[in-house]
């Protein structure tokens, strides 16, 4: 990290809470999180930001972490990279995930999640050229537009986030590095 962040043994009040409660659920602090405390004010908003949009996400934790996933590469975020692939091959295989990451569209998907990762995709490269024609496009295959802000929301929140994990300097925790050196290599989009 490039910055002087909370550590573990350091942490009190709210930020070691949320730092126990990571620690339960992954055995660990993530840089992720703990890259937050150099503002310490920001950091339990910030994790209960994510939360609320990802534990209440409309489309399910699948298609929370689809979108996560394609952002990051646009981004780039190898940090975000790899966490995700990680996640979405434990949650569809580690073939599945390499077709996702290779070409979405052509991965097994389904036309909503396709035209979901196409729209996140346009919002990471660039929000302003979405038209009403793209809403129309995710409203055919059956998006409400409370799913299309929840997309949006997903989106928009992964590049705040990612961007401010490069600014930082935050690395990838090894746990989270695939075992093959050829698919790291894929994965790392952004810094290495």
């Amino acid at each position: 990290m490039f910055i002087r962040t909370v550590e573990p043994g350091e942490a009190d009040g709210e930020i070691a809470a949320l730092y126990n409660a990571e620690i339960q659920s992954t055995g660990r602090v993530m840089q992720a999180t703990q890259c937050w405390s150099a503002r310490s004010d920001i950091l339990v908003p910030v994790e209960n930001l994510l939360h609320q949009i990802r534990d209440g996400f409309s489309l399910g934790l699948l298609n929370f972490r689809l979108i996560t996933f394609v952002v990051a590469r646009h981004v780039p975020s190898s940090y975000c990279s790899h966490v995700y692939f990680r996640s979405l091959s434990g949650m569809l295989g580690r073939e599945q995930a390499l077709a996702i990451r290779s070409d979405y569209r052509n991965a097994g998907l389904s036309d909503q999640q396709v035209e979901m990762l196409a729209y996140a995709e346009q919002i990471t490269r660039d929000a302003s050229r979405i038209t009403q024609a793209d809403i129309e496009r995710l409203r055919d295959v059956g998006l409400s537009d409370l799913n299309i802000a929840d997309i949006a929301l997903a989106a928009s929140f992964r590049s705040f986030m990612s961007r401010y994990f490069d600014a930082v300097g935050a690395t990838v925790e090894a746990e989270f590095l695939d075992d093959d050196p050829a698919v790291r290599e894929l994965i790392a989009v952004g810094r290495t």
